[in-house]
């Protein structure tokens, strides 16, 4: 029997569930995870030496020199993927200036006192543009890391300037990379599902995202 290539890519939303991410964003979502958590592992084990045991955990250290500028190519690859298909959803909203000044009830999982938010809440555009930040520097540094041959003597000077800019912002995404791992599996619970299943619960959706959720099921109703 035939099958249509686009149902193997389609998810089967149960009746009481709401599609929250697409096949294409949850494949682009762990991709630029899984290129990431690589770059981070090598990255602290090249950081300094009481860490080099993480290379030996992906291969060694010749092979973690040599995948980590490579997979490091990937995650920005990934993550802008991911940037032009969200971008319209991480803008800034009005509604976020009255989050952030309510942001202990986001903390404390007392989601009903904040402020309606869309797709995505402040502090998930906040993380955004912060990864973009890192997105940006840490291959713009990372280059002339790459190639260290190929600079002019006369400005090597540079190199450790541009050490100092891969691994500020290497800190800066870890920092963030945390704080979101840690609020979708322990704070928020039903990210884990959205992000790997694809749907979450009208309740979910009403309760945490509901300007999306009332977007969403308006389309509904005009199909």
């Amino acid at each position: 029997m035939a099958t249509n290539k686009h149902a193997v890519l389609r998810t089967e939303v149960p009746s009481d569930k709401i599609m929250r991410y697409t096949w294409w964003e949850r494949v682009c979502h762990w991709a630029t995870a899984a290129t990431y958590v690589y770059c981070g592992l090598t990255g602290m084990a090249f950081f300094t030496p009481y860490m080099f045991w993480l290379a030996v955990i992906v291969g060694g250290g010749p092979t973690a020199r040599f995948w980590h500028p490579i997979l490091g190519l990937g995650f920005v690859a990934a993550f802008f993927w991911m940037f032009i298909m969200w971008r319209d959803d991480v803008r800034f909203i009005p509604e976020d200036k009255e989050w952030n000044e309510k942001v202990m009830y986001y903390i404390t999982n007392e989601d009903e006192k904040l402020p309606p938010q869309g797709r995505f809440d402040s502090g998930q555009k906040v993380f955004v543009i912060g990864m973009l930040a890192a997105a940006i520097l840490l291959p713009l540094s990372g280059f002339v890391l790459w190639f260290p041959e190929y600079m002019p003597r006369s400005i090597h000077w540079v190199l450790p300037i541009v050490a100092f800019v891969h691994s500020a912002a290497a800190l800066l995404s870890f920092g963030l990379f945390i704080i979101h791992v840690y609020m979708g599996t322990m704070i928020v619970p039903g990210s884990w599902q959205a992000i790997t299943l694809g749907y979450v619960s009208r309740g979910w959706g009403m309760l945490h995202h509901p300007l999306w959720y009332r977007k969403v099921t308006e389309q509904e109703a005009r199909k």
